[in-house]
Formats: C-alpha cells, sequence, structure tokens
C-alpha cells in the first residue's frame, strides 16, 4: 500500500480545528528526550516496579558506576522526572509522579503488544 494520498485535497475545517488546538510540545519533546536514553529509560522503569531506590541499587541494577547513575538520576531530576531525598548518608531516588510512572509503563506495554502483532 502506498503511503500517499493520490490527491491532494486539504480539509480545511479540520485543519483549522486543530490548529486552534494546538500548543507548544517543546517540554513534551524534552519529556521523551530524557526517556529516549535506554540507561534513563531503565532506570525510569525499576523505579516503577520498586518506588524508591537508593543510588548505589540503581547502580547495581543498571549494571554502572555510582557515579555514572548518579548522573543520569540528577539529568531525570533537573527534568522533573525523578525527585531524591537525602536519609541518612545515602540518596534515595522515586519518580516524581505517577504520570510519569504511567508514562513508562504504557510504553513498555505498548511495545509488549508490538512484538506481539509484529
Amino acid at each position: 500500500m502506498k503511503e500517499l494520498c493520490e490527491v491532494t485535497k486539504v480539509h480545511p475545517e479540520v485543519v483549522e480545528r486543530v490548529q486552534q488546538n494546538m500548543t507548544d510540545l517543546g517540554d513534551v519533546a524534552n519529556l521523551f528526550k530524557a526517556l529516549a536514553d535506554e540507561t534513563r529509560l531503565s532506570i525510569a522503569y525499576a523505579l516503577t516496579i520498586e518506588e524508591e531506590m537508593c543510588v548505589c541499587d540503581i547502580a547495581a541494577v543498571i549494571g554502572s558506576s555510582t557515579a555514572t547513575a548518579s548522573h543520569h538520576l540528577r539529568y531525570l531530576r533537573e527534568r522533573a522526572l525523578a525527585k531524591s531525598e537525602r536519609k541518612g548518608k545515602q540518596i534515595y531516588y522515586s519518580l516524581s509522579d505517577n504520570h510519569v510512572r504511567q508514562l513508562v509503563k504504557i510504553a513498555h506495554e505498548h511495545t509488549k503488544e508490538g512484538v506481539e502483532i509484529g
């Protein structure tokens, strides 16, 4: 099947309706860019399984140094995808809210379905 229309016909009412409801998606694009890195996505996914983890545990899960894990966690925190809390001498991270948790879970479910269908 060709992926192009065989004729050019713009539907002005549809275009106008969509244009009136469009918004700036720069922040949304930045959110997806942050999660586009496989290591950061792995960290976010780990935090959907275990709600809160210390940096050392996250590093062990992703198979990296604590410095590398800290770098990625700081990146996620700076973009409001994760939050941190000091408990004694350790820093614990969690996802910033349920929206982030849902995004990660839904994306994972979608790719699993795509593998099953495709």
